[in-house]
């Protein structure tokens, strides 16, 4: 789909398309949604106070998210596969500020050393290096300096025909609030919605400690 179309799908946005130019184009590609309900109170640790929570029928939810990322780049430059194209987990919860609901990412681990120092320059995100592999049917992940660990092996099943609310709410968002030093950053986000397929997991070990699962 070209660009020009893609802005012009929005039926399924919640509000109305930004009416300033776009800055950058990325692609999440075979993205896998893993979701756990968490502890509200745990979760405001790490959560700045600007921020109010979001919460699905008075729940706290936190998502990992791991995809490939490809042709990320700003509007008027060529995407430059070997900067541009790595995989990526975003560990997310979800936050409101105003009227509007979004994301706020705990952290993000990049395959890609020098990618990931780029892509924190510019967009002031929590990007860290992690060491990611990925297979059809296996996701791996390790972050030495922090042992953080994601090993995922798993199955597509056949297309989610039917999308819960909570499908919905975990999934489709558009817009980003992340702290930095001196403010609160706010981007605006455009998709399409999501295909959803059923994922089958045989097996996963999964280690982050800045937030406790239950």
């Amino acid at each position: 789909m070209k660009i020009q179309d893609l802005l012009k799908t929005t039926e399924h946005r919640p509000w109305k398309i930004p009416t300033e130019n776009w800055k950058f184009y990325q692609e999440w590609n075979n993205a896998i949604f893993l979701h756990w309900e968490v502890e509200l109170e745990e979760l405001k640790k790490f959560v700045p106070k600007e921020l109010e929570m979001d919460l699905f029928e008075g729940k706290p939810w936190v998502s990992v998210v791991a995809f490939t990322m490809e042709k990320i780049r700003p509007k008027y430059f060529p995407s430059l596969s070997a900067v541009s194209d790595f995989d990526e987990i975003n560990i997310r919860t979800y936050v409101k500020s105003g009227s509007k609901t979004g994301v706020y990412f705990l952290s993000i681990e990049g395959g890609k050393r020098f990618s990931c120092k780029i892509a924190k320059a510019i967009s002031e995100l929590p990007y860290r290096y992690s060491k990611i592999k990925r297979t059809a049917n296996q996701y791996q992940s390790y972050n030495a300096a922090f042992n953080d660990k994601l090993d995922v092996r798993f199955s597509i099943g056949e297309t989610l025909k039917t999308k819960s609310e909570l499908d919905r709410w975990l999934t489709e968002r558009y817009a980003l609030f992340q702290d930095t030093k001196q403010a609160i950053n706010a981007f605006e986000i455009h998709h399409l919605e999501w295909p959803i397929h059923h994922i089958n997991i045989t097996a996963i070990d999964f280690n982050y400690q800045r937030f406790k699962t239950f």
